[in-house]
């Protein structure tokens, strides 16, 4: 229990000290929006009215792990109104393979899209030579500009070397040499950096920073994430060195710690619309202006504008649909326009579930202790519908 109580005390510092500092706070959105959306006193008829009676829908996923309680929250307010909604974890997919799914009519909606980085999929042609963006939304505000993402790196190697971008690693031979000696593929001359599982995106878009920026040093490695970080983490923790790819909200920050042992890693280099691979959608990967307001002990590397120049973009973490879906089901659509989440909940949560919580139970629990939100919202879906 003492454990369990330590490791949500580090998230709750971590998170709030990156994310609301870096993003703003989102308990003012979601006030905003709650306010805007409260309905009259909700009455006994509203309450019974479940515009979903009698409609299945096929919910999905994201294949990582911090994006499941997400699901079950939109799943389970789906079912208040009365949908019948499948298991999240029957479509448990990448985003290629999700928006894909979504457009095809084979998924209904997810809750899991990071805007920018995902964009890419909605510019994805299909068989019929359409769009699956003529076929698929994203909509409403779940987390705005909440998913920080960037590179951390071991503290100890950054001090001795003095690394504050991945400039400074690249050009470094001797920080380079050291690096190589225990890293995934010791021996061959470069730093091999953990990054991202094949289908998440951010592995294609790391893949352009590193050519769009130059570096001749340094090369992604990519693997299943939770192995490679449990990994990651235990090398920090004997003081090895690591730049490893990570976001919030998540659990992992509470394990290698921006301003304890390690850094935000900066880039002096921010990808653009270029496409320096010339993949398809990769116009849509820009990460400008890849800043955040992150204090120097936990980013060292500063810009012209004296914020740490993290590299990526602040990602919109929101709802997407299949566009016959929504026409069909007004209650669903504006359901999914209200949802907002607190950056801060989320990452709590998510560390609960690492130490082994269901994400069905945060998901009901988080909607017990929000009912203040929660009932506005539903009282304007079944108005929709």
């Amino acid at each position: 229990m003492k454990t369990k109580t330590l490791t949500r005390a580090v998230a709750v510092a971590a998170t709030t000290l990156l994310l609301l500092a870096a993003c703003g706070s989102d308990d003012d959105s979601s006030s905003s929006v709650a306010a805007t959306t409260a309905a009259p006193a909700t009455t006994e008829a509203a309450l019974n009215m479940t515009p979903g009676d009698g409609v299945d829908v096929v919910a999905g996923r994201a294949s990582w792990s911090t994006g499941y309680v997400q699901a079950e929250i939109f799943t389970a307010l789906l079912r208040e109104l009365g949908y019948t909604v499948s298991e999240s974890a029957d479509m448990e997919l990448g985003p290629q393979n999700a928006f894909m799914a979504m457009a095809e009519g084979q998924m209904d909606f997810w809750a899991n899209s990071w805007m920018p980085g995902h964009m890419s999929w909605l510019l994805g042609e299909l068989t019929d030579g359409s769009l699956i963006g003529d076929k698929v939304t994203v909509l409403g505000m779940e987390i705005q500009a909440g998913g920080l993402q960037g590179f951390l790196i071991e503290k100890g190697f950054a001090d001795e070397y003095g690394i504050k971008t991945l400039e400074d690693l690249d050009n470094n031979a001797d920080a380079i040499a050291a690096y190589d000696a225990t890293d995934a593929n010791p021996g061959n001359g470069l730093v091999d950096m953990m990054g991202c599982p094949e289908d998440w995106t951010c592995d294609n878009i790391i893949n352009s920073m590193l050519k769009g920026g130059g570096y001749k040093n340094i090369v992604q490695v990519k693997a299943g994430y939770d192995p490679m970080w449990a990994q990651a983490t235990d090398m920090v923790n004997e003081g090895l060195p690591v730049v490893a790819y990570t976001w919030t909200p998540s659990a992992y920050i509470t394990t290698i710690r921006p301003g304890d042992n390690a850094y935000w890693i900066g880039m002096d280099y921010i990808l653009d619309d270029s496409n320096p691979n010339d993949q398809d959608g990769g116009e849509a990967w820009d990460q400008r202006p890849g800043s955040a307001a992150i204090g120097e002990d936990m980013c060292p590397a500063r810009n012209a504008e004296g914020l740490c120049p993290i590299g990526w973009a602040a990602a919109d973490i929101q709802a997407a649909a299949n566009n016959d879906f929504l026409a069909a089901n007004p209650a669903a659509e504006e359901l999914f326009k209200l949802i907002v989440l607190s950056v801060m909940d989320v990452s709590v949560a998510n560390v609960e579930q690492a130490a082994g919580a269901d994400p069905k139970d945060l998901a009901a629990d988080w909607i017990a202790s929000n009912r203040d939100k929660v009932d506005p919202w539903l009282d304007a879906a079944r108005s929709a519908g």
